[in-house]
Order: structure tokens, then sequence, then C-alpha cells
């Protein structure tokens, strides 16, 4: 055996506490993207033109979600992610295959070039299949947990970052359980449920007359959460004009309530989270750079269920036994089909959806066990929505046998090329007129068109 191979094999029949990989490189050698490079030293990788794969292509014959590269103890394998035009090695369309140290894969008209490099690194896996409230057998989910282990004793802050549903809130638990404040608040702000003009208040508090309505003094969430943990919920949704603010009292451990003179000392320990993508938002203009790395010092992302199918009879198994016990109904077993149905389905809303799923089931049916699903699942259908352009009606396929959130990004990603390519018609090209009638700031909609690749003439974008 070779000192490459010795490197890339894991002898998976023990618990592991290391995983050691080499890093390797993708570089497009051919297609629309031709140039493009990009070295990764993670287990796995997505590859498509969704705005979340990290070697994100713009080739139209390239799906949103095409294919994976992992590593999965023997080697790194490309596989197919349900892609319309396949994985190609040379002449062969693969499902997964094993790489060598170079390969060329194609991908609708593009063409990679995967190289392995010599340079290793060691990637933490936790041995347990769970944290604090967190369950997951998959290799994704003990990733997550051996960071969440190292993480926990410290006072670092830190970003969660994952679909709706996948349990970012439960991340910030387990850790403020699992760390020394465990003892002291756990205090949550959710910034997209409390309005602009009454978040500056609730976070920092205020005093007596500072506003209308402002009788007596008040202390806000960081006051709230002084000793522990602070909890901030969805902070891309914060206005941008609160930003400098936040950012000023992470540096300085101190704040300053509307209508104050006088800025209060806290020991507060932060952790955030959001579905959106914040490095987008940056660049965007939507959201301040400093507080990005301010707030990512650690970042954590939680993969979706779809993606890691083999945790779901480990989480199914314990909702059960959780609603059994609130319920009073006996704790239903789940038949093989039953269970591989729910495998199957891609749960849109991840966690929350399955746990949400099988609390119905138990209510209306008593029982699941050896049983069709009481509640059928959506199947893999086709339906159409119609939308006018000019004078012609248009119809929009939608295709529900694919992942929700795949899905609703290429619905918006058209609407946001017919409206802006309307929007530029009507104003002759003129980027800051259209800005100021779409209501958004130049800097965001000059983004967006990058990012759809519109043209800027009226002419060319009709």
């Amino acid at each position: 055996m070779s000192d490459l191979d010795q490197t890339l094999t894991v002898h998976l029949d023990v618990p592991v506490d290391y995983l050691t990989l080499c890093k390797y490189t993708l570089k497009v050698i051919e297609g629309p993207d031709k140039g493009l490079e990009k070295s990764f030293e993670r287990r796995q990788i997505d590859i498509g033109t969704a705005p979340d794969c990290h070697f994100m292509l713009s080739d139209p014959t390239v799906s949103r979600n095409h294919a994976r590269i992992e590593h999965d103890g023997q080697g790194y394998k490309v596989s197919d992610a349900g892609s319309k035009n396949g994985v190609r090695i040379g002449d062969l369309k693969v499902l997964s295959a094993y790489l060598p140290g170079e390969e060329r894969l194609i991908l609708g008209e593009t063409v990679i070039l995967f190289r392995l490099g010599t340079e290793t690194i060691d990637i933490s896996i936790a041995r347990e299949t769970r944290f604090g409230k967190l369950l997951g057998k998959s290799v994704e989910m003990r990733e997550v947990f051996a960071i969440l282990k190292r993480v926990a004793p410290t006072d670092v802050t830190v970003l969660i970052e994952g679909e709706s549903g996948t349990g970012k809130e439960v991340v910030a638990e387990s850790l403020h359980a699992a760390g020394p404040r465990r003892a002291k608040p756990f205090v949550v702000f959710d910034c997209s449920a409390i309005p602009r003009d009454l978040m500056e208040s609730e976070l920092f508090g205020h005093v007596r007359g500072a506003f209308t309505g402002a009788v007596r003094d008040r202390s806000g969430a960081m006051a709230e959460a002084n000793g522990g943990t602070l909890f901030l919920d969805e902070v891309g949704e914060l206005p941008l004009e609160l930003q400098p603010k936040l950012l000023r009292a992470l540096e300085k451990r101190e704040v300053k309530p509307v209508g104050g003179n006088r800025h209060a000392t806290l020991d507060v320990r932060i952790m955030a989270a959001t579905n959106r993508r914040l490095d987008d938002e940056v660049r965007a203009g939507n959201f301040r750079e400093d507080l990005f790395w301010r707030l990512g010092v650690i970042r954590i992302g939680l993969p979706p269920v779809r993606k890691r199918p083999e945790d779901i009879p480990l989480l199914a198994d314990h909702f059960l036994a959780e609603i059994a016990g609130r319920t009073g109904v006996p704790a239903p077993r789940l038949s093989y089909d039953t269970m591989e149905k729910l495998k199957e389905y891609a749960w849109p809303g991840n966690v929350r959806e399955l746990r949400n799923f099988l609390e119905r089931s138990v209510i209306l049916s008593g029982a699941l066990s050896g049983a069709p699903l009481p509640l059928d699942l959506p199947p893999p259908t086709q339906t159409s929505l119609r939308r006018d352009q000019d004078d012609q009606d248009e119809v929009l396929r939608v295709n529900f046998d694919e992942p929700f959130k795949d899905v609703k990004d290429g619905l918006v990603s058209e609407f946001e090329r017919r409206y802006f390519s309307r929007l530029l018609k009507r104003t002759e090209g003129n980027v800051s007129k259209a800005a100021r009638l779409a209501g958004i700031h130049r800097k965001s909609l000059e983004y967006l068109l990058r990012q759809i690749d519109l043209p800027r003439s009226g002419n060319e974008g009709g």
C-alpha cells in the first residue's frame, strides 16, 4: 500500500476520532466557467448552480445540485445528486465512482479537473451520536458534534448556519447547557419577529422618556442575558442601521440604552443563527462585513435532513418515544417500508417537519406499526403556476419531486429575472432609477443583476 493509500484509508469498524484527508483542487478546464479554480479541505462538497453549492457554476446545462464529492473513509467519491444531464468520467456515465489522484469530471458542458494534493488535514469526528438535544449518526452530524464539543467550554462567538427547521436554536441551547454558563440565563432574541422601530429598544433597553410610551426604564435582551448567553436568531434580518451598535456591543462588551447617557458593562456570550448566506448579504451591501467576521469566529453549518437520510430512523424513534410520553399513546414502531418512505422523502421543513408529521400521525392513528402512513407524504408530481408575461400566458413547471429549497430558489430566480428585466426596460437601463423604483439599495440591485446575469441595457433585458 502506498503512502497516499495509507493517508486515505480509515478503519471505520472502530471508533474514529480523526479522519485524515488530503486537500484537493477543482478547476474548470472547459465550459462557461473556464478558469474557475478552488481548493478544498472539506470531507464533503456539493457542485451545481445553486448559490449554496461549495463549487458554484453558471453553466445552464448543470443542475442546481448536480454532484457531490465526499470522503467516505476509503477515498474521495463523486456521486450524481439527481442531475438532469448526469456525471460522466470519460465516456462513462456514473452514479458514483472513486476518484484517483487526478481525473476529469464532465457535468453538462462543463469539464472539471479533480486533482488530489499531498498536504493532509485531520477532520474531527465525534464518537457519540448525540450532543445535548441533537441526534445524528451520520458523519455530517458527527463532524458538527466534534466542533461543538470543542467550542462548548469556551466563550467564543458562534454563527450557526442552516435551512429553516434544521435545529439552529437547539444547537445554541446545547452549547449553552454544555458550557460553564449553564446555570445563567439563555436569552433568545428573534431578529425576524420584532418590529423594526422597536428592535433597538428590545435589544439594548431604554430609559424612561426615551420615546413616546417609554414610561419606565427597561432592560434589553443583552442585559437580561448578563452572565449567560444571548442567542440572536435570524441575525440576517437585523437592520443595517443597528449593526454598528451591535458590533460595538460585541467588541466593548457594553451597551447604552436608548435615550441613556451611560454605557453598562456586560458579560455575555453571543451566539447567532441565520438561514441566509451572510457572505452573499455582505457582497450585496445588506450586512456589514466587520460584523459578519465578528459573529462568525466559529461557523457551524447544519446539513439539511435530505442530505443525511441515515439519521431519520434515529430521529423518528426518538420523536415517537417523546410524543408517546407526552400524549400517553403507546410508542409505536415503524415498519421497514414506512421507514424507507420517510428516508426517501425530501423533508423541505427538515427536522421540524419530520417531528410534526410523526406527531400528527400518532395522534390521528394511535399507532403506526406495520401500517401505511396515515398521512400520506406528498407524491412526486408536478403542477403549474401561471404568470402573465407581456400579453402572453407562460406556464412555470414546479417539480414536487425536487427539494423545496431548490424549487423555491428556482422560482425566485426566475421572478427576479423577469421583474428586473422589465424594470430596466422601463428605465432604459438606468440602474439607479430602477433601484429607486424597486425600493432597494443600488448596490443590492447591482449584486442581483450579476447573480442572475441580466444585461443592464433595457433593450437587451426585455
